[in-house]
């Protein structure tokens, strides 16, 4: 039997929480709805769903038809008739997991939730992490409240069922008031969509249009597939209810946080290695703020060549792609004889499920994702530019095979700061004892002789947030470097700690 940890440490770089999308009162919302989670299929790689809301005319009432499962979106819906004939209605909302809160291994705990109380159906999906999630279980359970998963996510569901107000979205905008941490949320009701962001804006959600319909997603990378029009994003603190008038048109309407918050903290890890390259994210183009990291990269720490000879540029694919050609592009312009390569190749179709290696064969791990192009490598300096490195096991891994490739030197440039803390905001990095810059004193030297490699340089803290967008009450959240916690989180946070 596998442990409680085994997902958590079975890959060596952090893991986004969750992707949601959804759409309002269009004929083919199942289908969109499903290209829309196969889009974003980055951000959760566990389990996938989706709901669909119908007017059932034989029973004069609503229903709500779900389906979902363990694995990827292309397993769970891997026959089209899911979508045809079984997600029927007008209104959806899907769900790709990752659990960050709650067992991975506890089927109950996939998205979206559902129930039917007083009001009519009712579905959510999240994702982000609530930080007073243990505080308002036990508060429910003390009440008499019994729970059917370990997520947190259904605190949403007991919460609106259990409200006394009197009207659906005031029921929505009295339980998102109680929560605290980070979350988008959207809910699916009989007559409307609602989508939610916490205060601080932690986690990207924007909203689109599809053929005169509303749509929501995680990222805007969803829309693209699907044709949809990017409008602008859910707003930090806002409840944006997508509902019909009477005449039957669409309408939107906004309602805000009763907490409040003087600026964002947008999770800066969305910038440099979560979100997918094409999509906007807080307002900016994601290949353009990693192009901008790489770019203060070179000018942090260049790596000028041999006399005669260039500097070979290697990207550890594929979230560092951009982030290479930022640091060659300055590289170049500072006067260094520089070239970007296509040192390592990424095999794309290693799945979740992938034999896992013994103990005495550990390298294989990487070599099932990665090989090198030995000709480009073999006698050059080269610099290896990677987005993060968190317990180091994998970096170390590389090391060894881009070694065997016999390069004269290996340098590593990393577009963040050594990362030092946990995150209680929806992204599972290992606890804090088990990243390598904890384990080496934050000696950066010590993580060098570590890695095994000539020189190491991650950028600086403070250049890091000189290379993302500014504005006017626009913050970000850089706590898992060092930086402080924007909101309050529990004494103790475990997604596994309650296991069932």
């Amino acid at each position: 039997m596998k442990s409680k940890n085994y997902r958590r440490f079975k890959k060596d770089k952090p893991r986004a929480a969750c992707g949601i999308f959804g759409v309002f009162d269009h004929p083919d919302a199942a289908i969109l709805t499903y290209y829309g989670l196969h889009a974003l299929q980055h951000r959760g790689q566990e389990a996938s769903g989706i709901v669909a809301c119908q007017y059932r005319e034989d029973k004069k009432r609503y229903h709500f038809n779900i389906v979902k499962g363990m694995g990827l979106v292309t397993d769970v819906f891997r026959d089209q008739q899911i979508l045809s004939n079984v997600l029927k209605g007008k209104s959806s909302i899907g769900h790709n997991r990752y659990s960050t809160t709650g067992s991975a291994n506890n089927d109950k705990n996939i998205q979206p939730l559902i129930v039917n109380y007083r009001n009519g159906n009712l579905g959510v999906a999240h994702n982000g992490n609530l930080t007073n999630f243990r505080t308002i279980r036990k508060q429910l359970q003390d009440e008499g409240t019994i729970f059917q998963t370990t997520s947190d996510t259904e605190l949403f569901l007991h919460l609106i069922a259990r409200s006394r107000q009197t009207k659906q979205i005031d029921q929505i905008k009295e339980a998102i008031d109680k929560v605290e941490g980070a979350f988008c949320l959207l809910v699916l009701t009989d007559s409307m969509l609602v989508a939610a962001r916490d205060i601080h804006g932690f986690r990207p959600l924007a909203l689109g249009e599809k053929d005169g319909c509303y749509v929501v997603a995680s990222e805007t990378c969803a829309f693209d597939i699907i044709d949809a029009k990017y409008i602008r994003d859910v707003e930090p603190g806002e409840i944006l209810v997508i509902d019909k008038r009477a005449d039957g048109k669409e309408q939107l309407t906004s309602y805000r946080v009763n907490a409040t918050s003087e600026q964002s903290h947008h999770c800066i890890f969305e910038y440099i290695y979560f979100s997918r390259p094409d999509s906007f994210i807080f307002g900016e183009s994601v290949d353009k703020v990693r192009r901008k990291l790489g770019k203060s990269l070179a000018l942090e720490s260049p790596v000028p060549p041999e006399k005669d000879e260039k500097t070979i540029v290697i990207s550890v694919p594929d979230s560092s792609n951009t982030a290479a050609l930022g640091f060659v592009t300055e590289s170049i312009k500072q006067g260094i004889n520089t070239k970007l390569e296509l040192g390592l190749i990424r095999n794309h179709y290693v799945g979740r499920t992938f034999i896992q290696p013994e103990q005495g064969m550990r390298e294989m791990k990487v070599k099932t994702k990665f090989n090198t192009v030995k000709g480009v490598l073999k006698g050059k300096k080269i610099v290896v530019v990677d987005d993060s490195i968190v317990r180091g096991t994998t970096s170390k891994q590389l090391v060894k095979l881009l070694k065997e490739a016999e390069p004269k030197e290996i340098h590593f440039r990393i577009t963040s700061p050594p990362i030092v803390n946990s995150c209680y905001y929806g992204m599972d990095f290992p606890n804090r004892e088990d990243l390598i810059a904890v384990k080496c004193d934050e000696d950066i030297e010590k993580i060098r002789i570590e890695l095994g490699v000539d020189s190491i340089h991650f950028l600086s803290h403070k250049k890091m947030l000189a290379s993302v967008p500014q504005g006017e009450g626009k913050g970000y959240c850089s706590a898992c470097f060092g930086g402080t916690y924007p909101a309050p989180i529990e004494t103790y946070t475990d997604k596994n700690d309650l296991e069932a």
